[in-house]
């Protein structure tokens, strides 16, 4: 059977990230710029080829000051590493398997993958939907900044949980 390509509906996909402050609440952002290629056989999306580039400089917590040092070296180094880049190995049995790349450091995850199903939109699109769910350690990224606070614990954990909503068009 031969590849198919699909692209991204960006008006209907989101990726979005939260992580502990101070231990006690979550800080909740996105990311409002990145591009996902996917070559697939079928409507299926077995044996798909799926790459997703992130512009780091788009994060957005809602919070000027904060997106700032987010930018800055202490965490994503955004005029030296100016994306996130996700290369999937595999797509079976509800997982999404792959090599995730932030600063140059580059390691092999898995994450949750719920394939929403395929819909004609009222135009005669074929649309795709899915939900990707999981979480990082990003310290093994080299995401190090923390500051310890004065009654124990730090100030931003190093587990980072995201979700992202994601919906295709089939290319014509």
């Amino acid at each position: 059977m031969a590849q198919g390509k699909w692209e991204l509906d960006a008006a209907h996909s989101e990726i979005e990230f939260k992580v502990k402050h101070m231990m006690i609440t979550n800080v909740k952002g996105n990311f409002d710029s990145f591009k996902i290629d996917v070559d697939a056989e079928g409507e299926d999306f077995k044996n798909a080829l799926a790459k997703v580039v992130i512009d780091t400089a788009s994060i957005n917590t809602r919070n000027e000051q904060r997106d700032g040092h987010l930018k800055s070296a202490d965490f994503f180094d955004v005029e030296k590493y100016p994306a996130i880049t996700f290369e999937a190995t595999s797509l079976e049995n509800n997982e999404i398997k792959g090599n995730l790349t932030i600063r140059d450091v580059s390691r092999p995850v898995s994450f949750d993958l719920e394939f929403a199903g395929i819909q004609k939109d009222p135009w005669g699109n074929t649309k795709a939907g899915f939900i990707v769910e999981g979480k990082i350690k990003r310290s093994e990224f080299g995401l190090n900044w923390n500051a310890a606070l004065e009654t124990g614990g730090v100030m931003v954990s190093d587990e980072v949980k995201f979700s992202a909503d994601i919906q295709f068009i089939k290319a014509q």
